[in-house]
């Protein structure tokens, strides 16, 4: 039975969720589930703009004939060949044999890796600023390169000001029967999520998402709709800050996010007294991770929100706690940078978690170290605690400015 909810008068929400899925793209967890967003233009030529997972075809597929009604499909706009939206190309090629596929030069390349399917006479190649007429409505597209694959396009509805914009200003999250952000409470239900889809997936990014945003600032735009979670069709401004903010990789919020790994409690311990004290001094709102049951994603995310962090973590097996350097790792990984950063070690014969800490924050871009870095040997003790003072009296300070 189809699904379908109208974006306007003629173009139609054809996507759908999937809530049994536990791990996007087999890594990160989604308790939430997530969307897959399909849109449908009905005018003198019909047009899908890209599809779904393979999860979700079968109503994919009956939202399609549904909003059709009885017309036949002329065109398949494919933005993104990633196959969570584009797993149902060949099943519309099967279904519609007039309907021919609309994509970059390196969307084709991409489509014949993935599949075995015959092109021929099929395909409409667009180049950068190129049109496709519809009737009343007409496709531009806009290259978006590394947004966050090298093929991937927008799509820009000159009529209506809807920016179809792929991968970009997505989230995780299922949604609940409201498609638009002016039906939910964003901040409540869905920042934490638009957060870290943007960290994580996109993250890595922030130098073309700027070029994207820098292109498409030209354009009047009164919509937008992306290809996982709600469709933006009021306070667009909040939106595009958010992005300003995560692709220039500056904190979201003067914020504290206190990330530690502990064995027996005596790391975790000093990390619990740290954050009292700051709290003492009048820090509002600290966040307090443990990198050893905490999935790394979420902790990605929070370096997105947040000023300044503190790491502690204890030596092991004369390194980093290997949870602590796989955080660490993806921060790399991600391009992560711009942040204030305290360190806690522990060792209890021979610390060296905080000279590796030292080592691995250093090779990220624009980050402050503060001193000094907390040596604890097994369990905090007074000359320990006088360096835990000194450093949140630094964070307190740096905080300020």
């Amino acid at each position: 039975m189809h699904c379908t909810r109208k974006i306007t008068d003629h173009i139609v929400w054809v996507g759908g969720s999937d809530r049994r899925l536990a791990l996007f793209e087999n890594l990160f967890p989604i308790p939430r589930g997530v969307a897959y967003n399909s849109y449908l233009i009905l005018d003198d030529k019909t047009a899908v703009v890209d599809t779904v997972d393979a999860s979700i075809g079968r109503q994919f597929l009956e939202n399609i004939q549904h909003a059709l009604a009885g017309r036949s499909l002329d065109y398949l706009v494919v933005n993104h060949m990633e196959p969570d939206h584009c797993a149902n190309i060949e099943e519309l090629m099967l279904r519609y044999p007039q309907m021919k596929v609309v994509g970059n030069a390196k969307t084709f390349g991409l489509m014949q890796q993935f599949y075995d399917m015959d092109l021929t006479d099929r395909t409409v190649v667009v180049k950068e600023g190129e049109a496709l007429e519809l009737g009343a409505h007409t496709l531009r597209f806009y290259s978006t390169p590394m947004v966050h694959w090298p093929e991937v396009m927008v799509a820009y509805e000159e009529s209506q000001k809807i920016l179809f914009s792929a991968d970009a200003f997505g989230s995780f999250g299922a949604l609940n029967g409201c498609l638009f952000n002016d039906e939910l409470d964003f901040d409540r239900d869905w920042l934490a999520d638009a957060r870290r889809y943007y960290g994580n997936i996109v993250g890595k990014y922030g130098l073309q998402v700027q070029a994207a945003l820098k292109k498409l600032g030209g354009l009047e735009i009164a919509m937008i709709c992306p290809l996982h979670g709600p469709v933006w069709r009021s306070d667009l401004g909040y939106l595009l800050n958010k992005y300003s903010l995560w692709s220039q990789y500056q904190p979201e919020e003067q914020a504290v996010a206190i990330f530690y790994g502990s064995m027996y409690g005596d790391t975790e311990n000093a990390a619990n007294i740290l954050a009292c004290k700051l709290a003492d001094a009048g820090v509002k709102n600290i966040a307090m991770y443990d990198v050893s049951s905490t999935h790394v994603s979420t902790l990605v995310a929070e370096v997105f929100r947040c000023s300044h962090l503190v790491l502690a973590a204890p030596t092991y097996n004369n390194g980093l706690y290997p949870a602590m350097a796989n955080f660490l790792h993806d921060m790399k990984a991600l391009n992560l940078q711009n942040r204030t950063v305290g360190l806690i070690e522990n060792g209890s014969w021979a610390p060296v978690s905080g000279k590796t800490m030292q080592a691995m924050v250093g090779e990220l871009k624009g980050m402050t170290l503060l001193e000094p870095v907390v040596t604890l040997k097994s369990a905090l003790k007074g000359d320990s605690m006088e360096q835990l003072d000194a450093l949140a009296g630094q964070i307190i300070a740096t905080l300020a400015e």
